[in-house]
């Protein structure tokens, strides 16, 4: 009982610091990806931040499976039209040869054009521009979901607010930029690529690497251009706002959907890249939808999931690559849960097959009757794979898949096939090698051991990177100097200018003094001969 009011007062104020300590940040995250996957690693960290009791705001323009009471929504969706022109392109997409990444993503650019103007338009929404006209509104941080569009890098400006990059790739040269990472390309493999324990880089694989890396450079040159124009298109109207090569100098840190000591490559990264590949599996599954756990429950033989991801739907493939599938898959003893969109026109009907539009994906690959993962080759579904030692089919379509595909075949942990040249016998027997074949369940499931074997999981890093960029404001002093250096000086080219100089000054002084000698030893020659 407090008898004195210098007691009560006291209580007064300790009640008030442990109740304003325990307020949470505000935290700002910019997620408008036209990919669902992608939004699923986003609103994972996010929720993650949710749960530790942080404020956050949430800008998209798809509708998040992910979400949490503490997390406030701002949704800019796409228009029917916009929905229509998404949906052909991924189409499109799906009916190409992407087997070559690089020429793969030159080509998206161009196919995803308009995903790029949706992210502009995104952050002229008059319920974004309020985020920072508001001056009643401040964030401590702000989270930016990486898709090629460092423009909204200008919005954290607009809000006084560091930035942290969530990307749903590994450290690459795309996004190195921001944080000074450097690009080794000389035993460090292309995106997707792998090199074996104890092995180094063959001639051909290097040559095949510098190329690549030189592919990327001009995607980098295009994206840039692109970002530049439409940020004079959104912030332009502020003369207080800098120049656009300034602001993608303000990424305190890029948080990777990666894990390099048990993914690899084993390369050098810089301290702001920070990496949480697993971020959207959940520590303990949640339960299966109740047809879902019977199906499973009752496959005897084992089952198998087969998902080409979010953005690739039945509809966008070939009729005769789904009957194609569809005669493999209705033949098999195993049960089948297959992803597929409209539920009024399936494939065919069987006994061994589950249709479903939706998928809880993570927990559908923790079920111990799960035997074979039959995907596209997303990240996302491919470390979800591996987290719980699934081996894998994959079909790549776009973008990083194919690379995803490779190397997770060099890796051990399953096979690959083009899903644009699909024939049953190859599908059939793929299936079959990777089913009664151990040695692919063996090394997945060693590689999840090594996975998940890490000092912090990967929602303890996020936590704590965060809240340290936010006690730092902004954590400069991690930033490399890089950053700050253009190109000539990053790859002292100006000295070797100097040296090449001095070289060239060396050699000019030399030939002068070696004609001058020559000259005088000719002329005392001839002296000698006159004499």
């Amino acid at each position: 009982m407090v008898r004195h009011p210098s007691q009560l007062l006291f209580l007064a104020i300790a009640i008030a610091t442990l109740v304003g300590g325990s307020q949470g940040a505000n935290i700002l995250g910019l997620f408008p990806s036209l990919s669902p996957s992608h939004l699923i690693i986003q609103m994972a960290a996010s929720k993650v931040l949710a749960e530790k009791g942080h404020n956050v705001t949430v800008v998209t323009v798809l509708e998040p499976v992910v979400t949490h009471k503490n997390i406030s929504l701002i949704q800019v969706p796409l228009t029917k039209e916009e929905a229509q022109q998404m949906s052909d392109t991924f189409e499109a997409m799906s009916k190409t040869d992407n087997s070559n990444m690089a020429v793969s993503m030159l080509r998206m650019m161009g196919q995803m054009d308009f995903a790029f103007k949706k992210n502009a338009e995104t952050l002229k929404d008059d319920r974004v521009r309020d985020l920072y006209l508001n001056k009643d509104n401040k964030f401590d941080v702000v989270l930016s979901g990486y898709f090629m569009n460092e423009v909204q890098l200008g919005l954290a400006r607009k809000v006084n607010a560091p930035v942290i990059v969530v990307a749903t790739l590994p450290p690459n040269q795309l996004m190195n930029s921001l944080i000074g990472n450097p690009l080794e390309v000389a035993y460090v493999p292309p995106l997707g690529d792998s090199v074996e324990k104890g092995r180094t880089m063959s001639f051909l694989k290097r040559l095949t690497g510098y190329t690549t890396s030189l592919f990327f450079g001009i995607i980098t040159f295009l994206t840039d251009r692109r970002n530049r124009n439409l940020y004079k298109e959104v912030f332009g109207d502020d003369p207080s706002m800098p120049e656009y090569s300034e602001i993608i100098k303000n990424t305190s840190l890029i948080f990777y959907a990666s894990h390099a000591p048990s993914e690899g490559p084993i390369r050098p990264n810089v301290p702001a890249a920070i990496e949480i590949g697993g971020i959207q599996i959940k520590d303990t599954p949640d339960p299966l939808p109740q047809n879902m756990a019977d199906f499973l429950g009752n496959a005897t033989d084992g089952a198998i999931l087969l998902s080409l991801g979010s953005n690739v739907k039945g509809s966008h493939l070939k009729p005769d690559t789904v009957v194609k599938m569809f005669n493999v898959l209705s033949k098999l003893k195993q049960r089948v849960i297959w992803k597929w969109e409209d539920l009024e026109k399936t494939p065919g009907k069987s006994d061994n097959i589950l249709y479903s539009k939706w998928l809880p994906q993570d927990d559908i690959l923790a079920h111990p009757k799960v035997k074979l993962f039959i995907n596209h080759a997303g990240k996302g579904g491919i470390t979800e794979a591996q987290y719980h030692g699934k081996p894998m089919l994959s079909l790549p379509v776009f973008g990083d898949q194919p690379g995803n595909a490779n190397g997770m075949v060099q890796k051990g942990f399953g096979l690959t096939l083009s899903l644009l040249t699909l024939e049953e016998q190859p599908f059939r027997e793929a299936i079959l090698e990777i089913l009664s074949n151990p040695q692919y369940t063996q090394k997945v499931a060693s590689f999840s051991s090594l996975y998940r074997d890490r000092p912090m999981t990967a929602r303890e890093s996020v936590v704590y990177w965060t809240e340290y960029v936010i006690r730092h404001h902004g954590a400069a002093h991690l930033q490399s100097p890089l950053v700050h250096m253009n190109w000539i000086a990053a790859n002292n080219i100006d000295i070797y200018a100097l040296f090449a100089v001095i070289l060239v000054i060396i050699i000019l002084l030399l030939k002068a003094v070696f004609q001058f000698i020559y000259r005088r030893c000719i002329s005392k020659t001839k002296k000698e001969k006159i004499l």
